[in-house]
């Protein structure tokens, strides 16, 4: 019989703003409260991540075990399957995806058991979003045991994650956002050809839709404010290929 798809909200754009923790990393959410499921995607969101969410223990389930994530914040309560029980069966199936328990339970033996069901933090109802933001990612630097890099350089052109000021030998060069972005994962990815497919994917999180041209637009944008005044072109094209950033 074949298993029925999770009804999935992905969620739109990514918008780059101060998270500079967070690079292209995608988080679950798993929350049937419809209120607090858009505030916390709505803060995800702005904080840079790409953001799936599932209504239900099930979809969740699903999704987690098909979907690579960088972390999943998860409710208790949830219809189909609960939080523990979804919590449960990733660790059973020894999927070790960070989780961030919500709930309004707060009583000690209620974390008790959330912590011991496997999950990794416990977060209690109601709370303030940047708390979640803080948990979330210390979950994600303690899975990653890695320390994410404040600048990226390659050749003369530096991009400060954290200032998000880029200079291209000593001329500063003025970005908008999403200009900004797709130098990141450009820079991220030096060297190497990229897709628009995976463009869209990780600047705008969007699936590719073959018609669209916003990539292209963009990265001529891109690429007249970081190659026209110079001699040496760090932009180029691959004609039905993809576009690859590199210092020479």
């Amino acid at each position: 019989m074949e298993t029925e798809r999770p009804q999935i909200e992905i969620v739109g754009e990514q918008i780059r703003g101060g998270g500079t923790e967070t690079g292209h990393m995608r988080i679950l959410v798993v929350e049937d409260d419809k209120k607090i499921a858009s505030f916390v995607i709505k803060g995800l969101k702005q904080s840079g991540f790409a953001v799936d969410h599932a209504a239900n223990g099930e979809d969740g389930l699903i999704l987690a075990t098909t979907t690579p994530y960088d972390a999943a914040v998860v409710d208790i309560m949830l219809p189909k399957l609960d939080g523990l029980g979804l919590v449960q069966e990733l660790r059973n199936r020894r999927i070790n995806l960070p989780v961030l328990i919500l709930s309004a339970r707060a009583s000690v033996d209620d974390r008790i058991k959330g912590l011991q069901s496997g999950g990794d933090d416990y977060l209690v109802k109601p709370f303030a979003f940047s708390e979640l933001l803080a948990r979330v990612q210390a979950l994600i630097r303690r899975a990653s045991r890695e320390t994410e890099p404040t600048t990226l350089t390659v050749g003369e052109l530096t991009v400060n994650l954290i200032t998000r000021e880029v200079r291209r030998g000593n001329q500063k060069i003025d970005l908008q956002s999403r200009e900004f972005s797709l130098l990141e994962y450009l820079m991220r990815n030096a060297g190497k050809v990229v897709s628009k497919a995976l463009i869209l994917e990780h600047v705008w999180d969007y699936s590719f839709d073959p018609q669209t041209n916003v990539v292209d637009v963009v990265v001529c944008r891109l690429r007249n404010k970081i190659d026209r005044d110079f001699g040496k072109k760090m932009i180029h094209t691959l004609r039905g290929v993809g576009y690859a950033l590199k210092a020479d």
